[in-house]
């Protein structure tokens, strides 16, 4: 039995998962689910996607700690993703709390207001420019971060900078543009 991704195409949790699936070359089959429906809630008690089936039947939900999970289930394919090394994982673990704690907190509300519209809801341009501040704030130290090193754990790719990518997408932010431009 191959992986199985249970999300949305628009979520960003499950793009995080899928694309840790992708650099690690672990096939996967994507499946849409009504995240609400009894069959979905008995796998994700929360109701929210992504969750995955593991080949074996494991099921896991949390996209981070899917692609954790990832990682060290097929440490020996794909791009390494986390180091080994006690130094080294504790750096990544450290650039891991940096994106949740400092940018995940203001990339996911923001781009929750580009979402809006599709739930018949009005962006709120003040709460977006607030935010997008907010973050700009945290983005000028990761710049003083990243004058000093490749990536946010040093000078190889880790699953920390992976975690940022869906909020970083054109789709994610570009819904929102072509909403306010109009």
């Amino acid at each position: 039995m191959v992986l199985k991704l249970v999300g949305a195409g628009l979520s960003t949790s499950t793009l995080r998962a899928a694309l840790v699936l992708v650099e690690k070359k672990v096939p996967f089959d994507m499946a849409k689910g009504e995240h609400k429906a009894p069959e979905f809630v008995s796998k994700q008690s929360f109701g929210q996607v992504p969750y995955m089936i593991d080949d074996d039947g494991f099921v896991l939900y949390e996209s981070r700690a899917i692609c954790r999970y990832i990682e060290e289930k097929y440490a020996g394919q794909g791009t390494p993703l986390v180091p080994i090394d006690p130094k080294g994982k504790a750096l990544f673990e450290q650039a891991a709390s940096i994106e949740f704690a400092n940018f995940d907190p203001f990339a996911s509300k923001a781009v929750f207001e580009n979402f809006k519209p599709m739930w018949g809801l009005t962006p709120d341009k003040a709460v977006f420019d607030t935010l997008i501040a907010g973050l700009s704030a945290k983005l000028e130290v990761y710049e003083i971060i990243l004058g000093k090193q490749k990536y946010l754990a040093g000078d190889e790719i880790t699953l920390a900078d992976l975690f940022h990518l869906p909020y970083g997408s054109s789709r994610s932010w570009g819904f929102y543009l072509i909403k306010t431009s109009n």
